[in-house]
């Protein structure tokens, strides 16, 4: 283990957004608990469509890409709020 000084740009409950020294923008930081089930969700997807159920893939991928969507949107209105650029241009879409 390295003790290492961060900066911390929010502390939404499990969404910090924060930035390692030598690193040039901030990162988003996955809780160990929300990134098992953001990867629990993606296998459910993966054996519903392969089971041919589609409904239900949709179903779970739309949970998901929610969740990280209000992840992207701590993450984008973190580095606003510091007056930061984003690390990529932005969809308009």
């Amino acid at each position: 283990m390295k003790l290492e000084t961060v900066e911390v740009y929010s502390y939404a409950s499990n969404n910090a957004v924060l930035k390692l020294s030598g690193r040039s923008f901030p990162g988003s930081l996955i809780q160990g608990d929300s990134l098992n089930i953001l990867v629990s969700e993606i296998t459910e997807a993966k054996v519903a469509i392969e089971a041919g159920d589609s409904e239900e893939a949709k179903e779970i991928l739309i949970n998901v890409l929610e969740l990280l969507n209000e992840r992207l949107n701590v993450y984008v209105e973190a580095l606003k709020a510091h007056n930061l650029k984003l690390p990529y241009a932005e969809n308009k879409a």
